[in-house]
């Protein structure tokens, strides 16, 4: 199974994941608290010059957020009609900087990782009732750990295309995408309830990642 989460004994890797994620929830706040594109502009080559420092690579770092930019791309052109250049400077800004430095917390944090931090910074909601700390690790660490595979599954939808000769439409990679991810994510969940995986510790399931 494909994985963001890449190898290595860099300052990142070796940070706590608490740390990580709860950086990452500061500066989002962060960004969202501001308009002004000299602050934006700074945030994206913070972002950016982390990421660089990991040195994964052009390639690999293409490859993680070529997705991404391309919805933020199109959701800056919306924003451009509707609200005006500003507006869009702005959201642009704004969400590169997010995805950036989102990725490389993801590529330095593995699934397991990811599942008891988000685990254990649950355990107070789960006191007072409103979630099962576990399950919402789980689920977390599912959603890490199952975009590569729904990207993949759309690279192979789009080249069976491709092999066809088939004209690409959004809508033509949409459909099968959803389905089979869908049918997926059913298998999976059959494949939890019938191991009695939740409500229990779900570390296992990050293990190796």
């Amino acid at each position: 199974m494909k994985t963001l989460y890449v190898q290595g004994n860099t300052w990142l890797h070796r940070l706590s994941p608490g740390l990580k994620l709860g950086g990452l929830a500061v500066f989002s706040l962060l960004l969202f608290a501001t308009r002004s594109p000299v602050v934006l502009a700074a945030a994206v080559f913070l972002a950016g010059a982390i990421h660089a420092s990991m040195r994964f690579g052009v390639v690999r770092t293409w490859q993680q957020l070529r997705v991404i930019l391309l919805s933020i791309s199109i959701l800056t052109v919306f924003t451009l009609l509707l609200n005006g250049p500003a507006d869009a400077l702005a959201v642009f800004l704004r969400l590169v900087a997010l995805a950036v430095l989102a990725a490389t917390i993801t590529a330095t944090t593995s699934t397991a990782e990811f599942i008891d931090t988000i685990t254990a910074g649950a355990r107070p909601l789960e006191r007072i009732g409103l979630v099962k700390a576990a399950d919402l690790g789980l689920a977390i660490g599912l959603v890490v750990r199952f975009v590569p595979e729904v990207l993949a599954r759309y690279e192979a939808i789009r080249d069976a295309h491709r092999a066809r000769g088939l004209k690409q439409r959004p809508l033509t990679l949409a459909v099968p995408l959803i389905i089979q991810t869908l049918r997926h994510a059913d298998e999976i969940a059959a494949a939890i309830d019938a191991r009695g995986i939740r409500g229990q510790n779900n570390r296992k399931l990050g293990e190796g990642s």
